[in-house]
Order: structure tokens, then C-alpha cells, then sequence
């Protein structure tokens, strides 16, 4: 691995999962105890919409499935509020929704279309630099977004009930979450695709569950596990040749089937 390091793209790839990994394990965390891995799911999907729109009207990529991104995962989270009891449907309409529209929208823009799969399933070394700032950048304000308001967030997490006794504004609470996996997933999107995004953002929050006393460290060994199977995705992705994305969702897959291994033998 230090050998690919000499590469440019290496290092940009790198810095570019360290930074997912950390993102990915406290939002993973809050989207695993919150229980909405579904409607997350539908948002990383729909956000090809967004993909669409950018190619179809000519503007930066980044704006377009961000904006997509905030307007479908608001949507699902109002939906969730007011009729829990259909939600899961009207998730997964606007989940086909997004996804139709993007394809619609690229197939209806003339001139050369870049490789598209590189969004289904991530493009990790080709983050450019620009990037990288902007990630980090997104990184500090959910780090700070979530730090200002994490007594609530746990009320919220654990006990809702709780959490509107103490005059928590709970709705407004729920809102600011999606926004802010919303915009983790656009991010997230880089490294390893929508497709395998919901994979990065459950997996090592599952595993850190069964060991963590409270969401803090719930988050710290979910990030410790995001960055392990980061960096053994790249250097097997480096040494065999293979795409970043799948073998990073991979690796994630082998400690998730291990952890359940392990769990079953402390059992008996």
C-alpha cells in the first residue's frame, strides 16, 4: 500500500475514505439506532434525480444531487411524520421516482455522457483535490451540527416520548437529521457509489452496537471500523486490480459475517 501512495490519485483516494469513514460512522450510528436505514436507502437512490437534473441542465454536479438529495429526503422524512403507517410505500415511490427521472433526464441531454456507473458504484480515485476541501468542509459542519445538538439527538435516538417531555422540538430535530444524512450521503456517494452507500453507513454501526455503552462510542468504534475497511478495501482494490467502491463494501461484508460468527460462539 505505501508503494501506491507515490501516486497522486492514491493519496487524494485515501484522504477521500478517511473522511468518508468518519462521516459514515456518526451518521451510520444515528441512522442505525434511529431506524431509518429504509428511508436513507431511499434517499441515496432518489438522488440520481439529482445526477440528471446537473447533466441535463449544465450546472456542477455537486449542487444538483445535493439539492435532489435535501428535497427528497425532507419529503420522506414529512411523510414519515405525518403517515407512518404508509411510509414505507411512499418511500419507495419517490425512491423509483428519483431514479427514473435521472435516467430520463440523461438520456434526453445531447453530447457525450461521462461514465455513469462511477455514480451506481463510486469513483474513489478520481476525487480531485477541489474535492477533497469540500468534503472536509462538510465533514466540520455535521461534526459541529451534531456536537451542538447531541443531548437532543440522544433523547431523540433512545426516547422520543422523552424527548417532547423535556419541550425538545422532536420534529424539527427528525428534519435536521435527514438534512443531515442527506448531505452525508451526496458525500458518501464519492467513494463508494448509491448503490453500495447504505452498506458503509449500517455495517460497521451494527457490529459497534454490540460493544458501545452509549451513541458516543457507538460513533467512535463505528468510525474505527469505517477506516479499517476503507483502507483494506484500497490496498485490495490496489493489489488485485480491482473496483474500490465494491471491494470497501466487501471488506465490510466479511467483518459484518465474522461479527455474527463471533457473537453466536459468545453466546454459547
Amino acid at each position: 500500500m505505501l508503494e501506491a501512495l507515490q501516486f497522486e490519485f492514491m493519496r487524494n483516494a485515501l484522504l477521500a475514505g478517511l473522511l468518508a469513514a468518519v462521516l459514515c460512522g456518526i451518521i451510520g450510528t444515528l441512522v442505525v439506532v434511529n431506524r431509518i436505514v429504509f428511508l436513507s436507502g431511499g434517499i441515496a437512490h432518489a438522488a440520481y434525480g439529482g445526477i440528471g437534473l446537473a447533466f441535463f441542465f449544465g450546472f456542477p454536479f455537486i449542487l444538483g444531487i445535493s439539492g435532489f438529495a435535501l428535497a427528497a429526503g425532507l419529503i420522506m422524512a414529512l411523510v414519515t411524520l405525518k403517515a407512518k403507517e404508509r411510509s414505507d410505500t411512499i418511500i419507495g415511490v419517490i425512491w423509483a421516482i428519483g431514479m427514473a427521472l435521472g435516467i430520463i433526464l440523461l438520456d434526453l441531454t445531447p453530447g457525450y455522457h461521462p461514465d455513469l456507473m462511477s455514480f451506481l458504484f463510486g469513483s474513489i480515485l478520481t476525487v480531485p483535490r477541489s474535492d477533497l476541501w469540500l468534503m472536509l468542509g462538510l465533514n466540520l459542519l455535521i461534526i459541529a451540527a451534531i456536537g451542538f445538538s447531541y443531548n437532543a439527538l440522544v433523547s431523540l435516538s433512545y426516547d422520543e416520548e422523552f424527548a417532547r417531555v423535556r419541550g425538545l422540538p422532536v420534529q424539527t430535530l427528525y428534519l435536521v437529521l435527514i438534512g443531515l444524512i442527506a448531505l452525508s450521503i451526496v458525500m458518501i456517494i464519492q467513494v463508494v457509489g448509491l448503490i453500495l452507500v447504505i452498506a458503509l453507513l449500517t455495517i460497521p454501526p451494527f457490529m459497534a452496537e454490540k460493544y458501545a455503552n452509549s451513541l458516543l462510542s457507538m460513533m467512535i468504534y463505528s468510525i474505527v471500523l469505517n477506516l479499517i475497511f476503507t483502507l483494506s478495501g484500497l490496498w485490495l482494490s490496489f493489489a488485485f486490480n480491482l473496483t474500490s467502491g465494491a471491494s470497501i463494501i466487501m471488506v465490510a461484508a466479511a467483518g459484518f459475517f465474522l461479527s455474527l460468527i463471533i457473537e453466536r460462539f459468545r453466546k454459547k
